[in-house]
């Protein structure tokens, strides 16, 4: 590490620097970062997803800082976490996340700055402000933040009423370079919020992409809106996605129907509040016969094992991100005019289900991705308010977040996986200690549930 960034990590973690030592402190030329090459995106050819190692496509490499620029800021990174798109950028699937890089650098001389011959990878980041550019009034050198990925500049009219809708909307650290993997990000003032002084720098890290992603798809006006006695079947319940989503349908009142992959995952979920819970696994459904078509047999069973536990009702929302593996099912057990609400593919992009369910019973897909800055905002405010809590299982130095990666390729995590960046070690940044007693009582309920196997946070206050 340099001289600089240790200064950097040393103002952070003393606590004792104020928005003028930040302003001044120099900044690296170089700084520490996850990336990807682009002369090695062919180096998974002829495996199959599952076997494409992340290990092996993901470095920690010495780059270049990059330059601030007009409603900009450089955020010095204490931790991140792993989210599915750092697999799909490592294992180079849908398609190698350089050709994003190259068309975003047709936009402006400002954008030609992301199209490198690396790219540093990370959509979720906490940290401690170091420079804003020009144009930035809300926040200055010192503030704690942490970040959320929706990356855009608001030019365009399209997105005024949601800027998921802009032409220009990116995600930031998988369409766009410098993201949250490194020891300095750079980012959009319209990506900051304030950091949970509750929270530990891990913990903040673990939740901004999974959190605001589930509160548009079931809390917004543009996603289901669920209400106080709803059935919502959630997939993965207590993964990166579905623990967040667990906790929503808990607080507004509905009844979630939630679907793992082992014991503790049930025990996690019926300790977080879950009255209705199946472990697929125990149950071995299989959704698709060997020459590719749906078993209808075992959609049936899944339907009825749904009614066995909610007296005969079927859910009014399914919170989809599986994808093919699940999309048929989901949109079979739906009720009549119930809503799949979808933001991912992780099991396959390619979806088939029985058109006949959907347009006969008025059933509704609906599309969600990621969150605005609002959806974002008032998602990260419940945080803060302790009205939700993160899910981070376990947390990884940035010179092993390939193997951090792998384990959430293989579906081996439970809740976030986090990595630190410059926070020497986990347990740090935390500001609010009557705030973190109550908060880590909640979270020791969980971690209690599966015998100390799910690692969310130091148990001391």
């Amino acid at each position: 590490m340099t001289t600089p960034m240790r200064n950097i990590q040393h103002a952070i973690t003393s606590g004792q620097a104020g928005p003028e030592d930040y302003a001044a402190l120099p900044l690296p030329d170089a700084m520490r970062a996850v990336t990807t090459h682009r002369d090695e995106t062919d180096m998974f050819e002829g495996l199959e997803s599952w076997d494409k190692d992340p290990r092996q496509s993901l470095h920690v490499d010495e780059v270049a800082l990059p330059q601030v620029g007009p409603n900009e800021a450089l955020v010095a990174v204490m931790a991140s976490s792993i989210n599915f798109n750092t697999v799909w950028s490592a294992i180079f699937e849908p398609i190698p996340t350089f050709q994003f890089l190259k068309r975003a650098a047709k936009r402006s001389p400002w954008d030609q700055r992301h199209d490198l011959p690396y790219h540093i990878l990370g959509s979720d980041a906490a940290g401690v402000i170091l420079r804003v550019g020009p144009g930035v009034t809300l926040f200055k050198p010192g503030d704690e933040v942490t970040i959320h990925c929706n990356y855009v500049d608001m030019q365009a009219p399209d997105g005024h009423d949601d800027s998921m809708l802009d032409p220009d909307q990116r995600i930031w650290g998988f369409e766009t370079n410098f993201g949250g993997l490194a020891e300095i990000a750079l980012v959009r003032a319209n990506q900051l919020m304030p950091k949970p002084p509750q929270l530990t720098w891990e913990e903040a890290a673990s939740m901004p992409l999974v959190n605001s992603t589930a509160y548009r798809m079931l809390v917004s006006p543009n996603g289901t809106q669920i209400k106080q006695g709803d059935i919502v079947l959630i997939w993965g319940a207590v993964g990166g996605l579905g623990g967040f989503a667990l906790q929503y349908v808990l607080n507004a009142g509905a009844f979630p129907i939630c679907v793992v992959s082992s014991a503790d995952k049930v025990k996690l979920c019926e300790t977080i509040g879950a009255r209705w819970v199946i472990d697929r696994n125990a149950q071995g459904y299989r959704f698709w016969n060997e020459d590719g078509s749906q078993n209808s047999r075992e959609l049936r069973r899944f339907g009825q094992d749904i009614r066995d536990l909610t007296g005969g009702e079927d859910p009014d929302v399914v919170y989809e991100h599986p994808g093919r593996e699940t999309f048929g099912a989901s949109v079979f057990v739906a009720r009549p005019g119930g809503k799949v609400v979808t933001c991912a593919s992780t099991s396959g992009y390619e979806h088939e289900y029985d058109n006949r369910y959907l347009w006969m019973n008025k059933k509704q897909i609906i599309g969600s991705h990621f969150a605005n800055y609002r959806e974002a905002w008032e998602a990260n405010r419940l945080v803060v308010k302790r009205a939700i809590h993160p899910l981070l299982s376990e947390t990884y130095p940035l010179d092993r977040t390939g193997e951090a990666a792998l384990q959430v390729h293989h579906n081996k995590q439970i809740g976030k996986m986090g990595v630190l960046c410059l926070a020497p070690e986990d347990g740090l940044g935390v500001s609010d200690e009557e705030g973190r007693a109550r908060h880590i009582g909640q979270i020791n309920l969980y971690r209690n549930a599966v015998k100390g196997e799910f690692r969310l946070v130091k148990t001391e206050p």
